[in-house]
C-alpha cells in the first residue's frame, strides 16, 4: 500500500508538450465508487492492465494498492463495469517537484485536458507551471469516477 498525494488542475494552452517524455494510450473503467472506495480496472496501450483500489483519506490523500493484471482478465473486467469505459492519452513529463501527467480526454470527454502531479515529498513546495489553469484537486466533476458515470452519446 501507498499513500497517493496528488494535486490536479486544467489545462491551458500547450505549453506542457515540450515536457513529454512518453505518451500512452490509457482505458479504464470502475467496477465500484460507493462507500469512498472506488475499483478500477486500466489498460495501458492494450498490453498491460492492472487493478486499482482506492479509499480512506482526502481528494488531496489516500490510500492506493495497485496490482497487475493479465490483459485478458482487464479486458472481460472492463466489460463488467456499470459505465463505459473513459479513454484518454496519458502524457507523461519531466518536469521538477514530483511525477507530472497530462490526460488528454477522448471520446465522450475530448478536449478536456487535466494535469496531475503526484507530490514528492507529499506536502512539499510546488513550482506551478503557467500552462496550468485552476485547480480541481477536490472538486468531484473532475473525478474519473465521475466522469465515468456521465452521460455519453457513446465512445469510440
Amino acid at each position: 500500500m501507498a499513500i497517493e498525494v496528488e494535486r490536479k488542475f486544467l489545462v491551458e494552452g500547450d505549453g506542457w508538450l515540450p515536457h513529454v517524455i512518453r505518451t500512452e494510450q490509457l482505458r479504464q473503467g470502475y467496477l465500484s465508487t460507493g462507500g469512498g472506495v472506488t475499483v478500477r480496472i486500466r489498460t495501458i496501450n492494450d498490453a498491460a492492465a492492472f487493478i486499482t483500489i482506492k479509499g480512506g483519506g482526502s481528494a488531496l490523500a489516500r490510500a492506493e494498492f495497485e496490482y497487475a493484471i493479465p490483459i485478458e482478465d482487464a479486458r472481460q473486467l472492463l466489460g463488467y463495469c456499470n459505465n463505459q469505459p473513459i479513454l484518454k492519452r496519458r502524457h507523461i513529463l519531466n518536469l521538477p517537484g514530483g511525477d507530472w501527467i497530462v490526460d488528454a480526454f477522448e471520446g465522450r470527454h475530448l478536449g478536456l485536458t487535466l494535469a496531475e502531479v503526484e507530490l514528492k515529498p507529499p506536502f512539499g513546495a510546488l513550482d506551478l507551471p503557467k500552462w496550468l489553469g485552476r485547480e480541481v484537486t477536490s472538486d468531484p466533476h473532475y473525478y474519473n469516477s465521475t466522469l465515468a458515470a456521465a452521460p455519453s452519446g457513446g465512445e469510440n
